[in-house]
């Protein structure tokens, strides 16, 4: 029996779980405290271990050799993006099998991803670390406002500033004090963003899929709106492009196996690289691809893990099919959606102040169509708006 160490900051990774336990394996889940009594499927789990929110990479080692004394480990996941560092520091600790620091680095530092994903080929909008004065005074002569700074190790739009010009930066520099050197300046590209989600095995990419946002996620987070992401046909100029970008960013990365959510902007005619992780991408989009594709990643993820590097994996046969999710948050606590009775609704949202559906059909103009109807209705029947977090919240 394969024993699954799973790292969980935050509560989520529900099919995750259950597929390993369907496969016959010893689950222990490692996550903060304030989630000890969560609502984690506990029929899938042998043991919950919990450590402090804000423990240290000291406890977390202790912590896990503390597990490691009872339970022969086999492998360690990171269900979240704020545990990927962990779960590669504790496999170098363990020795175990999987991407260490390096890799992990790769898919969690905005700085280390750019330099990166430039190394391997990519185009990336031009960037420059803030540590260095007279570094950052350079770029900013070279590269005109609007810039974008970033917090090197959040996920998603978290913490994300746009910034209009050289007195605005020094002053946001001069207010992150000895956490400068924890930030990535951007050139501000104005573009439709895409993302591209992937199953990697044997360090090839097995599966991937790639999707359009309606608008810009950092647009979204920041000013509010309605969220939408849609498939884009395989066979379309946009979705071919950014596939193959995809795969050169997969092969220079160094996964080796598991899934990936990556994200591009289109300036001009050319996909530049936006950012990448090492897990299921959020906001619903990996039941939005399940909807196109008929494949869970997070059922796919635990099914890598649990081969092992030693063992074997091959991907399903996917469907063909075009879906979207249209997603706001809304001023009611349970918006009713019952007057939307479309038969390409596949998943009704049920997450309280969100009202959003999950469409599927063989054609994509239907899906525009409906798309365009909902958003309508969304703002006119739902839409709310609240302040992007500065940090990540529970």
């Amino acid at each position: 029996m394969r024993t699954i160490l799973c790292l969980a900051t935050y509560l989520k990774g529900d099919a995750f779980l259950r597929e390993c336990r369907e496969q016959g394996c010893r689950v222990l889940l490692l996550t903060a405290d304030t989630l000890a009594d969560a609502a984690w499927p506990r029929e899938c789990i042998d043991e919950i271990h919990t450590v402090p929110r804000d423990a240290d990479e000291a406890h977390y080692r202790r912590t896990a050799a503390a597990i490691a004394r009872r339970h022969t480990v086999d492998a360690i996941a990171a269900l979240d993006d704020f545990d990927v560092e962990t779960a590669a520091m504790l496999r170098e600790h363990l020795q175990l099998p999987g991407f260490g620091r390096t890799v992990a680095s790769r898919f969690r530092d905005k700085l280390a991803m750019r330099v990166a994903a430039r190394d391997a080929g990519l185009r990336v909008p031009d960037f420059t670390a803030v540590y260095n004065d007279q570094a950052a005074a350079d770029w900013m002569t070279r590269v005109p406002p609007p810039w974008v700074l970033k917090p090197r190790s959040f996920a998603a739009a978290i913490g994300i500033k746009k910034i209009q010009n050289a007195d605005e930066l020094w002053r946001a520099l001069d207010a992150a004090g000895d956490r400068r050197a924890d930030f990535v300046l951007e050139r501000f590209v104005k573009g439709d963003v895409f993302h591209v989600d992937s199953i990697v095995w044997g360090g090839d990419v097995v599966f991937s899929v790639a999707f359009k946002y309606g608008r810009p996620p950092m647009e979204i987070s920041h000013e509010g709106g309605v969220f939408v992401t849609k498939r884009l046909p395989d066979e379309s100029d946009e979705a071919r492009a950014l596939l193959e970008c995809n795969r050169r960013l997969q092969a220079g990365f160094g996964l080796g196996r598991g899934v990936s959510h990556t994200e591009f902007i289109r300036d001009g005619n050319a996909f530049l690289f936006l950012e990448t992780s090492a897990r299921v991408g959020g906001a619903f989009i990996a039941d939005t691809i399940e909807a196109a594709t008929g494949i869970n990643l997070w059922r796919e993820w635990a099914k890598i893990d649990v081969a092992g590097k030693d063992g074997v994996y091959t991907a399903p046969t996917s469907r063909r099919e075009c879906a979207a999710i249209v997603l706001s948050l809304a001023r009611q606590a349970e918006p009713d959606l019952s007057p939307f009775i479309d038969p390409e609704i596949r998943v009704r949202i049920r997450k309280p102040h969100h009202a959003g559906l999950i469409i599927a059909s063989p054609d994509p103009a239907r899906i525009d169509a409906l798309i365009a109807d909902y958003t309508e209705r969304y703002y006119r029947d739902f839409f709310a708006t609240a302040p992007p977090p500065e940090r990540p919240v529970e």
